[in-house]
């Protein structure tokens, strides 16, 4: 779609819903196995969001998921995992999308880049490669246009030299870690009071499995911080939600979670009953929109909550541990 500039201009719930109903016909138009899909399910002229058929995000293991043309030009990310075998690959067709919402989102929560020093802990998928996080971060790094900003191994000294320049300098501090890399940044037992942390999850098997609620326990006590926020992405779509102090993850307006049954998946579930989370993701304008995650979650007053993975789902490396 040539007006995609205009999902970033959404602003109200009437606004999000004329929208998806565009992109949805776009996308059963245009990608073959999304109509593929709607058509075994014979749903298809949704008139409302609830009505929308969600694609499995397991088809993006096998399947190039695409609403446009191939043209050989695309970015290609790969979720986490041993080998190319069962990583889910999602071509991006457009990246200036995903750059717009990324960017947009991060302002919304965290601020303006340029008047931070960002700071990276992500040894995985640096070795791993095709990181859509990878990416992101790397564009967030080189907008601070501060040479104190950069992806960290382990080197817990330089780690902390550059945040106290950073302070000193009056700038603010963000560090991206996955989980088992803020931990071990954590037994350093350093003060780092003022920074804010973003953890993206994921122990990638290095560590021992912790809930979330435990992790950043842990992680506020050994970081000297009042709270850990955390970052909701994944390969499969362009946009992230992000939680705050009180650990309940809030999405941008032009992203929508809902919940659906987990023995009955093409029923949606409202109040706040836990089940399988459905993501709305209009930056997928290119791909799909309308994915079905094998997420577990819980709708709230002010957002969703994580509370893990459906039994028998594929262990992911994207920011699903139990809360």
């Amino acid at each position: 779609m040539k007006d995609w500039n205009k999902i970033f201009e959404i602003e109200t719930e009437a606004d999000f819903e004329r929208k998806a109903v565009e992109v949805f016909a776009f996308q059963y138009e245009n990608c073959v196995i999304y109509r593929k899909y709607v058509d075994l399910l014979d749903r298809k002229s949704p008139t409302c969001i609830e009505e929308i058929p969600f694609l499995p995000i397991e088809f993006f293991k096998s399947q190039e998921v695409l609403s446009i043309p191939k043209s050989g030009k695309e970015t290609l990310f790969l979720s986490s995992g041993t080998g190319i075998i069962g990583r889910s690959k999602h071509l991006v067709s457009n990246v200036s999308i995903y750059e717009a919402s990324f960017f947009n989102a991060y302002q919304l929560l965290f601020g303006n880049p340029k008047e931070q020093v960002i700071l990276a802990l992500l040894p995985n998928y640096l070795e791993q490669g095709n990181s859509s996080l990878v990416y992101m971060v790397s564009a967030l790094i080189e907008s601070s246009k501060n040479e104190l900003s950069g992806f960290l191994l382990n080197e817990f000294e330089e780690i902390k030299k550059r945040y106290e320049a950073a302070i000193h300098s009056g700038k603010e501090v963000v560090i991206f870690g996955v989980s088992y890399a803020l931990l071990d940044l954590a037994e350093q037992k350093m003060d780092f009071s003022q920074a804010k942390i973003i953890e993206t999850g994921g122990m990638k098997g290095r560590r021992k499995e912790l809930t979330k609620v435990e992790l950043h326990k842990v992680l506020v006590e050994g970081l000297g911080v009042d709270f850990v926020s955390s970052e909701y992405g994944m390969t499969e779509l362009l946009s992230q939600a992000y939680s705050l102090k009180n650990g309940v993850f809030v999405c941008p307006p032009w992203m929508k979670v809902l919940f659906r049954d987990v023995y009955d998946p093409l029923t949606l579930i409202s109040g706040e009953k836990s089940g399988g989370i459905n993501v709305i993701d209009l930056a997928n304008i290119n791909s799909c929109s309308f994915v079905q995650t094998q997420d577990l979650g819980r709708k709230t007053r002010e957002g969703f909550v994580i509370e893990g993975r459906i039994d028998l789902a594929d262990i992911r490396g994207c920011n699903l541990m139990v809360s």
